[in-house]
């Protein structure tokens, strides 16, 4: 009877054990299809939480809920690379944004959760 207690368990354990590395595929998948510019745009993201990057105390004062430019500005560059990473023209990007710094960070937002979608739909048909 010990005996097929203990193979059951084993069993239990086994099947748990793959359940598992089949969980952990399926994020690593997810993060295995970003593009390195959705890697950068979303770094740059968090980055707004770093200590230096921060509201100062004037900006909270303002109390508005946009970014302030120099916060804007630590996203641009990396909103620029995933727009750019889509097929658009410098160009085509300065012409539709005109230089605004909300309107390109806009835009990436839009394409990074595009892309997103895009990548869990992917993982979901294959699951």
């Amino acid at each position: 009877m010990k005996k097929y207690f203990l193979l059951a368990a084993f069993a239990t354990l086994s099947l748990t054990a793959v359940s598992c590395n089949n969980e952990s595929a399926a994020v690593n998948t997810v993060e295995s299809m970003k593009t390195p510019e959705m890697d950068n745009f979303n770094k740059a993201f968090k980055s707004l939480g770093d200590p230096q990057n921060r509201p100062t105390e004037e900006e909270k004062k303002r109390n508005t809920s946009e970014l302030s430019d120099r916060r804007k500005a630590l996203l641009v560059p990396a909103s620029k690379a995933l727009i750019l990473s889509t097929g658009v023209t410098e160009a085509e990007l300065t012409r539709k944004t005109n230089g605004d710094m909300s309107a390109i960070i806009v835009w990436a937002t839009q394409i990074y959760s595009q892309k997103n979608t895009e990548i869990r739909n992917k993982v979901k048909a294959e699951n």
